[in-house]
């Protein structure tokens, strides 16, 4: 059985990854100022984030509809040859109409395309994709692998620690005394992804560059039991050093460490500075 496995744009894998693995990628669609872009195709991250530093305005980010959906689909069914059926994924519901649409544009292939809520984010998105593409190798049916990735879609830790809370705000997740208060205080907030929504899960105190080692140290704690096949960090703009304290951290821990900037969608919400460490558990 010939199967494709695709998602949209906010999976966040690198361009190296979906070549590799030969996924298909949705652009979904963000609007900076009066100007709309497909994501990745019409705009560059360093674009994007260029646009974020020097405009007030929030850029915004709309799903595809279904029948851009329907496009989509039956384009990637009929490439390389043909496919047999389609495993799409994503971002979770609670964030977008993304699944929905993609649902709704599905049933108009009986039984070739399968649409998984991922309940995730960014590279949370990436990882089941990719555990996805090892169940595809191994001969499973696109029903099989449907069904065994919906079982292990709990077991994904994916989170993210802030350095400010100027963007959550500005896209009304935060409150402005909330905002003060943090400020004030250097509170760095650790976001995990729980049941499909984003939840702080702890608060840190200090400069950015001091406490995300405890951000790295608070999620292994606490999502122990890890799979060590593969870590993602994934990362707004922030300086390399930073970058290199996590791998350095975990190294002895994942077979697997991989490096990707967050997109869009974690952008227009958590601003610069933002990092995570996204992984399976068992």
């Amino acid at each position: 059985m010939k199967i494709k496995i695709t998602a949209d744009s906010s999976c966040d894998l690198s361009r190296a990854l979906i070549e590799k693995n030969n996924f298909a990628i949705l652009p979904v669609h963000i609007t900076l100022g009066d100007k709309e872009y497909s994501d990745a195709r019409d705009i560059s991250q360093d674009e994007f984030y260029k646009f974020l530093k020097e405009n007030p305005v929030l850029p915004k980010t709309s799903a595809n509809n279904p029948v851009e959906f329907e496009e989509f689909f039956r384009e990637q069914l009929s490439s390389d040859g043909g496919y047999d059926a389609i495993i799409h994924f994503a971002i979770s519901s609670k964030f977008s109409t993304l699944y929905q649409n993609a649902l709704t544009a599905a049933q108009l292939f009986a039984d070739k395309v399968f649409v998984i809520d991922s309940l995730s984010l960014s590279t949370g998105v990436g990882l089941q994709m990719l555990y996805a593409k090892e169940l595809v190798d191994k001969g499973l049916s696109a029903a099989e692998v449907f069904e065994k990735v919906k079982e292990r879609r709990g077991a994904v830790q994916a989170s993210f620690v802030i350095d400010k809370l100027d963007y959550l705000h500005k896209g009304g997740r935060c409150s402005g005394v909330a905002k003060f208060s943090a400020s004030l205080l250097q509170i760095k907030p650790i976001i995990v992804l729980r049941d499909g929504e984003m939840k702080v899960g702890s608060k840190l105190m200090g400069k950015f560059e001091k406490i995300v080692p405890k951000y790295v140290d608070y999620i292994l704690l606490n999502f122990p039991n890890i799979d060590r096949t593969r870590c993602f960090i994934t990362h707004t703009p922030i300086k390399n050093e930073i970058v290199d304290g996590i791998r350095e951290r975990i190294k002895n821990i994942f077979d697997e460490v991989i490096e990707t900037d967050a997109g869009c969608t974690v952008g227009t919400h958590c601003g610069p500075n933002t990092i995570g460490i996204l992984y399976y558990t068992k």
